[in-house]
C-alpha cells in the first residue's frame, strides 16, 4: 500500500552507459532519489550484498535523472555503485553451470564455495550431483543454507527426464523422474530446471502438437512443485534443435510460465544462428547458457567438448548481449563448458576465468551499436 504522504516509485534509468534501478520520491516538479541499486533481475531488486545508497538532500529534475547528466557526477563520487565498479556491468545475473568444472570431480557443496569465491551471483547444478550428495549422506536443507550463506541463488538446474518421448510407458517414467528432479531443485531453493528433448534426439518425425501437449504436462507438474521447466534447444538433436521450434512449442503450450532455455553453442550447432533472439521477450528467455566456439572444426563436426570461454571463439557474443539488453532481458547468463583442457586445470581458476570473460563481453556490448 502506497503512503500518500510519501509517494515513491522505482524507475529504471541508464547512467554513464550502465543501468540502474532508482527509488524516487515524487515532489512537485522534482524527483528525489532515495536509493540507487545496481542491477535488476526478474523485476526484483538486486542488492548484490550491499545496502541501498541513501540520499538526504539531493534534488534533481526528471529530465536530469533520465538523461543521466546529474547522475553521472553523483555516482562517480559514491563508492560501491556500479559506476564505480566498471568490472561488473549491472544488468545480468552471472551463474556458474557446474559442467564447467565437472572434470575436477568436486562435490556440489565445494562447487558452491568455488562459485561464491569466484564472484558469481548464482550456481546451476546438475541433478546427478544433488543425487550423489544425498547418497553420500548430505542434507539438501543444509546445502540450501550453504548456498544462501554464500550469497548465491539457484536460478536453474540441469536434468534429463524423458518427458517428450512417444512411448507412453517411458514418458510416464520420465514424468515421475521429473517430479523427483524438481523436488530436489525445490529443496535447495531452485527456481527452474532444463527440459531438453532427452530420449528423442534421434527422432525426426515428432510433430509440434504432441511436443506442445507434453511440454504443458511438464509445466503443470512444475506448477505443483514450484519449479519451472524450460524447454531447451539441443542443436545436435533431430527434435528441438532450433530456437524457433522451442519458441513455437512454448507459445503453443498456452502456459503462462512457458519459457525457452537457449545456449550459444546449441544455437550454432543446430543452425538457428542468433538473428532470431531479438524476436523473443525477456519472459520467454530467463536463462541463457553462455559459451563460445572456435572456427574449426566446422559446425557439422563440432561437439560440446569444443566449447571455449566466452570471447575466445568466433560467436557474435557482443551482438547477442546487446540484443538481450534491448529486448529487456535482465535474467541469468550461465557459463556452461565441457572443455577437457579446462577440466585438467584448477577449478577456482577456471570458474574465475569464465566469469571474467562473460563480464568482458557484457562491457563490450555496452559500447556496441
Amino acid at each position: 500500500m502506497i503512503n500518500k504522504r510519501k509517494p515513491f516509485r522505482w524507475m529504471e534509468c541508464t547512467i554513464a552507459g550502465l543501468e540502474f534501478l532508482v527509488k524516487i520520491k515524487i515532489i512537485t516538479g522534482t524527483l528525489l532519489p532515495l536509493a540507487v541499486l545496481p542491477g535488476i533481475a526478474s523485476n526484483k531488486l538486486w542488492f548484490q550484498g550491499r545496502q541501498p545508497i541513501l540520499w538526504d538532500r539531493l534534488m534533481i529534475s526528471r529530465r536530469q535523472l533520465l538523461s543521466g547528466v546529474a547522475g553521472t557526477s553523483m555516482l562517480g563520487a559514491v563508492p560501491g555503485t556500479a559506476a564505480a565498479r566498471q568490472d561488473k556491468p549491472a544488468t545480468f545475473v552471472y551463474s556458474l553451470n557446474t559442467s564447467t568444472i565437472r572434470g575436477q570431480k568436486i562435490p556440489i557443496d565445494r562447487e558452491v564455495a568455488i562459485a561464491a569465491k569466484a564472484g558469481y551471483d548464482a550456481i546451476e547444478p546438475w541433478i546427478s550431483e544433488l543425487e550423489e550428495f544425498v547418497r553420500a549422506g548430505g542434507n539438501l536443507r543444509d546445502l540450501r543454507r550453504r548456498i544462501k550463506e554464500a550469497g548465491l541463488r539457484v536460478e536453474s538446474a540441469i536434468g534429463f527426464c524423458e518427458w517428450i518421448v512417444d512411448d507412453e510407458g517411458r514418458r510416464k517414467k520420465g514424468l515421475e523422474q521429473a517430479r523427483r528432479d524438481m523436488d530436489l531443485v525445490r529443496q535447495i531453493g531452485g527456481k527452474r530446471i532444463a527440459a531438453p528433448p532427452a530420449g528423442a534426439t534421434n527422432q525426426a518425425d515428432l510433430s509440434l502438437e504432441p511436443i506442445t501437449e507434453r511440454y504443458r504436462a511438464l509445466l503443470e507438474i512444475g506448477d505443483k512443485i514450484g519449479v519451472v521447466p524450460q524447454i531447451e534447444v539441443w542443436g545436435f538433436s533431430r527434435t528441438l534443435s532450433r530456437l524457433g521450434e522451442c519458441a513455437q512449442a512454448a507459445i503453443e503450450s498456452g502456459h503462462p510460465k512457458a519459457c525457452v532455455l537457449a545456449d550459444v553453442y546449441h544455437l550454432y550447432k543446430g543452425g538457428s544462428g542468433f538473428g532470431g533472439v531479438h524476436l523473443l521477450s525477456a519472459a520467454a528467455l530467463q536463462v541463457f547458457h553462455i559459451n563460445d566456439y572456435p572456427a574449426k572444426p566446422p559446425r557439422a563436426k563440432i561437439t560440446d567438448a569444443d566449447r571455449v570461454y566466452p570471447g575466445d571463439g568466433v560467436a557474435p557474443l557482443t551482438t547477442l548481449f546487446r540484443d538481450l539488453r534491448r529486448l529487456g532481458f535482465r535474467g541469468v547468463l550461465s557459463v556452461e563448458l565441457f572443455n577437457r583442457t579446462y577440466w585438467k586445470q584448477d577449478a577456482l581458476a577456471v570458474a574465475r576465468t569464465g566469469l571474467e570473460k562473460m563480464r568482458a563481453v557484457a562491457r563490450a556490448s555496452l559500447q556496441s551499436k
